[in-house]
């Protein structure tokens, strides 16, 4: 399939999912990562959306699913472990309007869930097109391996950056020199170590500044 990627804000709106196994399981991680109101429906589900249910972080519905449950909806997953419900939920969905993605059967939705690598605002996927699942989890353990926690705090870093040299004088191709220059000095010396001091240096070292990258960003928004 030729897919076009797309990042959705949807934040606040209401995602369902039918089936609540380890693939409805997966998709319910992704989008609470994404702030969606999440809904499950589903027969039985796992020990962690049913703990999720308990906190509050989603609504699991323990029965079947029925017509009408994907009212409001903006996105539908459809991962029960049964072929006949998933294809009438992906039929409603169509009818509806509403963008479905099907686990079983990956052709018959309209969009599929590409694997997630995230680090902070720095969000690195990986599709095959629903043709092979296990080779994309191959490609994004990879990247795991690759960009490691650090990149949250260097992505924060690099955006105060970024609106700092927007907001000074000078010509916008030097600016957008300076920044490509002090990247290629510091990306290199990303250290390997998940010892926060060390990245923390090396962060403010981009900025020339003792703040923290949290701070460095708060200085870069306007006041209220």
């Amino acid at each position: 399939m030729n897919l076009f990627p797309i990042n959705l804000d949807i934040r606040g709106r209401k995602a369902v999912i039918v089936g609540g196994g380890s693939v409805g399981q997966r998709k319910c991680r992704s989008l609470l990562d994404a702030e969606v109101a999440v809904t499950v429906i589903a027969l039985d589900a796992t020990t962690e959306l049913r703990s999720l249910a308990d906190q509050g972080l989603i609504t699991l519905l323990l029965r079947a699913w029925q017509p009408g449950d994907l009212d409001g909806a903006c996105l539908v997953f459809a991962t029960a472990n049964d072929r006949g419900v998933n294809h009438l939920v992906t039929e409603e969905a169509k009818r509806l309007g509403i963008p479905v993605c099907v686990a079983d059967k990956p052709e018959e939705g309209t969009f599929t869930s590409p694997s997630v690598v995230r680090r902070g605002d720095l969000l690195l996927t990986v599709s095959t097109g629903g043709r092979s699942p296990a080779l994309a989890r191959r490609i994004r353990e990879d990247l795991e391996d690759r960009y490691g926690p650090e990149y949250a705090a260097i992505v924060t870093c690099c955006g105060a950056f970024r609106e700092k040299l927007l907001t000074e004088q000078g010509e916008s191709a030097y600016n957008k020199q300076l920044f490509n220059e002090l990247l290629d000095r510091f990306l290199p010396r990303i250290p390997s170590t998940d010892d926060a001091d060390d990245r923390t240096r090396l962060v403010r070292e981009l900025l020339g500044s003792d703040d923290s990258p949290e701070r460095l960003a708060e200085d870069t928004e306007e006041p209220s």
